[in-house]
């Protein structure tokens, strides 16, 4: 979908807000949350989502045309790369060539958490979220709501903060629908990060 169709498609959303407690993820009612919001993941939409110090826009890192989506949606300009955020190792060799062994030292005393990582992509990360370089950043997040949303999709996650670009980050919910509401599918409100 070009640029333009998706601005066009943008100014027509209808921003779903669901609730989910980070404390209570576990929960029947949290999994249907969460397995709502992984499907609009995987369907190629944008979810926001609260993780450890702000909430986060995401969309499926393997599908160029849904990170397209993030660009838009923030109006971030394409030179700007994008942190992928994974749910464990196994997620993690699917999108980083490979793992130094001080990489890993780092990933076992720092993850889960707000640590980035830069690390060479495979070629199933597009271009679009490296802003074409060779590296890509990548992060475990802490934040149970995070966790459980990127394991219920299944998918890498690209996710910078989900507000316009050079806006203040958002730390609420209704932060996110004050700078993203009808612009973004869907938001996760799981409270203040």
């Amino acid at each position: 979908m070009s640029p333009i169709a998706m601005a066009q498609d943008i100014a027509q959303k209808n921003t779903l807000r669901l609730m989910v407690a980070a404390e209570s993820v576990e929960t029947p009612a949290a999994r249907r949350v969460l397995a709502q919001a992984a499907e609009v993941l995987r369907a190629g939409g944008t979810v926001a989502f609260p993780a450890e110090t702000v909430y986060g826009l995401g969309a499926n890192a393997l599908d160029a045309e849904a990170v397209a989506g993030i660009f838009v949606a923030k109006q971030r300009p394409a030179w700007d790369p994008l942190i992928v955020h994974v749910s464990g190792r196994v997620m993690l060799d699917h999108i980083v060539a490979d793992v130094p062994v001080r990489a890993q030292k780092l990933i076992d005393a720092f993850w889960p958490g707000p640590l980035t990582l830069l690390l060479p992509r495979l070629a199933t990360v597009p271009a679009t979220v490296t802003a074409g370089r060779a590296l890509v950043g990548v992060r475990l997040p802490a934040h149970p709501v995070a966790r459980a949303l990127i394991a219920a999709a299944d998918v890498p996650v690209a996710a910078p903060s989900a507000n316009r670009f050079g806006h203040t980050s958002p730390t609420t919910a209704q932060h996110v629908l004050d700078d993203l509401d009808g612009r973004i599918d869907l938001l996760l409100d799981g409270g203040p990060s």
